[in-house]
């Protein structure tokens, strides 16, 4: 780590790391400096997406009751061993309604999807092997034990834990925590992120821009990316070339749990964005990672604020916040871990390059099933989002590498 001292003006100059050492240590010291937020209770229809801060446990077996997963009858199944079997047709039990029968060898019950099973049923034979004649039911499907019926406490038991402290709220997690009557969901508190770009020639969304001018959409990609990882951004102002606005954007955004910061990072004359970072007294864990894009990337800590200086080109910003200021926002939001999620794709077309930095490039998915391909879209460089809001995915050519045949494995990243 390096701390410039106060009003030296300073250039950034650490050797630059693997990627997957940067993400070791956005990881450390994340955990270091904001652990996990403190929890809080939020109503069930706003959890999605949100960290689970303690374990939650059934309140009752699950299904409650022998719970019949078709239209049938409710039969012993011993008495169907041998089909067609004809039996009594005793009564008929619908879902949402209590069982009032005790099945004999030799009787049946139709039952509807839902119900619960009669006493004694071991078995559902469903009603498309039925024919029903008055008081009798002849059935020609043969049905083992359990067949069809789902027994009572199998799928989970009362003070069983069905979602653990840390799981990611996705809408299957709603379900269980609906079905367990969780309507006041505990969470951990999301985190802040204060999202900063810079530069004269950055404009607002809705301004009409000069030639040499462009509109501020990093920012609002960044405030994308930190909502799915579950935090909550907040654009500042966009900071001027002058050391006096650009500090006092950066003081801003020093009140959140993390700055993200767009461009400036460079080694340009009006890249003011070091200089200030400097004079706060800013810890820095490292300047560059070698990948492409994203190489001059900032990581450090500035009073309790984790700082992301990231490259101000769009595809920069956002593969930079992916890969690397994503895990910030999971773990300080109370995720246990934040891995990348990567799997393996043959390519459509052969690819090459120096293996001198791991290249994440937009690319498509092609295909269904077993003949899925992945296709890089060959842009313009890191400013061309218009072929990057193509892609449905990064590919990942490693550093260790330097070219694969068409048909060949990658690494592919979902978007």
């Amino acid at each position: 780590m390096c701390v410039a001292p106060v009003g030296v003006a300073y250039r950034f100059s650490m050797d630059p790391l693997r990627f997957e050492e940067a993400r070791a240590i956005v990881s450390e010291r994340t955990r270091e400096t904001i652990g996990q937020l403190p929890a809080e209770s939020v109503p069930l229809d706003a959890a999605a997406g949100r960290i689970l801060a303690r374990d939650i446990c059934a309140d009752r077996d699950y299904p409650p009751f022998n719970r019949s997963a078709r239209d049938g009858f409710a039969v012993i199944a011993s008495d169907v061993a041998n089909v067609p079997a004809t039996l009594e047709l005793v009564g008929e039990t619908r879902a949402g309604e209590p069982s009032r029968f005790a099945l004999e060898p030799g009787k049946t019950v139709e039952i509807m999807t839902g119900a619960p099973g009669p006493e004694n049923a071991d078995a559902v034979v469903m009603v498309e092997y039925s024919q029903r004649d008055g008081s009798s039911v002849t059935l020609t499907g043969s049905v083992s034990a359990g067949r069809n019926l789902i027994m009572a406490g199998s799928e989970a038991t009362q003070g069983q834990c069905v979602l653990k402290a840390g799981t990611r709220i996705g809408y299957p997690s709603v379900a269980q925590l609906g079905t367990v009557g969780c309507a006041d969901v505990p969470v951990y508190r999301q985190p802040s992120a204060a999202i900063l770009s810079t530069g004269d020639e950055v404009l607002p969304i809705g301004a009409r821009p000069q030639s040499y001018q462009i509109r501020n959409s990093n920012a609002h990609s960044l405030a994308a990316q930190v909502r799915r990882r579950g935090g909550v951004p907040r654009i500042l102002p966009v900071a001027k070339d002058t050391l006096e606005d650009t500090r006092q954007r950066i003081e801003e955004g020093l009140s959140s749990d993390i700055l993200l910061l767009s461009g400036g990072v460079s080694m340009g004359k009006h890249d003011l964005v070091e200089e200030v970072l400097a004079d706060l007294g800013t810890e820095l864990f490292f300047t560059s990672v070698r990948i492409q894009p994203g190489k001059p990337l900032v990581f450090g800590r500035c009073r309790d604020t984790l700082v992301f200086g990231l490259p101000g080109n769009p595809l920069s910003t956002m593969v930079t916040f992916e890969v690397f200021a994503s895990i910030a926002v999971d773990l300080a939001g109370g995720a246990p871990s934040s891995p990348l999620r990567f799997q393996q794709a043959p390519l459509a077309e052969a690819f090459r390059h120096k293996p001198v930095l791991t290249r994440f490039l937009g690319a498509r998915l092609e295909g269904e099933f077993g003949e899925t391909r992945v296709r890089a879209d060959r842009g313009q460089g890191s400013g061309d989002v218009t072929a990057f809001a193509r892609a449905d995915c990064l590919m990942v050519a490693s550093d260790r590498r330097a070219e694969w045949a068409a048909g060949d494995l990658i690494s592919v990243m979902p978007l």
